[in-house]
């Protein structure tokens, strides 16, 4: 069975582990290689992911180490020149950026640790589009859209927005369900959660200020590339 590629998830823990150590990598046989590697199993149990007796062995993820090591300009010709197109965009993406790297791989393994064991549903199936473009990965991207998905969130948001404003509105471009679609628009909206997931915590205590209520199209714009933009970012686009 031919091993299935690279999820971005996993290489943002491989990265995290080279900036780490890339003073001193440590060898094939070390403790520190073996703890990576089974922890990217466990992320392939997690997800259901098959594979043969070489998925993400020592070897294999010692190799993927050493990709990255060809994309480090410090250590220039000093790697392996066969990083992957996924390496690459993980690469670019948290080069400059290590406080990101680091909160999106703490992210990461705390869901794998936990068995994906939380009161949001990490399988359920999101747009394969946001999936490929999200920056931090599939995994931290489902929690992403399970804060987003979650309904006693929501319900209090449209709560008070109804209190308030007396309709629900899209808050960028004030698109209303209700007067587009009569009844069947009826209490329909999108709600995006404004925070990215490293910034949430552990304990997932949201504000409803960190909510904001969306139509479905600049919802869509939000997540349609990375990095995904802000309320703000969407509503001078918006405003143009």
């Amino acid at each position: 069975m031919k091993n299935p590629p690279w999820l971005k998830d996993e290489i943002i823990l491989v990265m995290d582990f080279y900036i780490d150590n890339s003073a001193k990598i440590p060898g094939k046989d070390s403790d520190e290689i073996a703890e990576l590697s089974s922890l990217l199993n466990d992320f392939r149990n997690m997800h259901g992911l098959h594979g043969d007796a070489k998925f993400r062995n020592v070897n294999g993820v010692y190799m993927k180490i050493m990709n990255l090591r060809g994309l480090d300009e410090q250590y220039d010709g000093k790697g392996l020149s066969s990083a992957s197109n996924a390496d690459r965009e993980v690469w670019s993406s948290f080069k400059d950026d290590n406080i990101g790297l680091k909160s999106t791989a703490k992210r990461i393994r705390s869901y794998i640790n936990s068995s994906g064991d939380n009161i949001y549903d990490i399988e359920h199936p999101i747009d394969n589009e946001i999936e490929q473009e999200s920056q931090e990965g599939r995994l931290v991207t489902r929690i992403h859209k399970a804060y987003e998905r979650d309904s006693k969130l929501v319900k209090n948001k449209k709560n008070k927005i109804l209190r308030e404003k007396g309709a629900l509105e899209c808050e960028i471009c004030g698109f209303n369900f209700l007067t587009a679609y009569g009844e069947r628009g009826k209490d329909f909206v999108e709600c995006h959660h404004n925070k990215p997931v490293s910034e949430i915590g552990d304990n997932g205590v949201t504000k409803l200020s960190d909510l904001t209520l969306l139509c479905s199209n600049c919802h869509r714009m939000i997540h349609r590339k990375r990095p995904w933009l802000t309320i703000d970012q969407l509503k001078n686009i918006n405003r143009q």
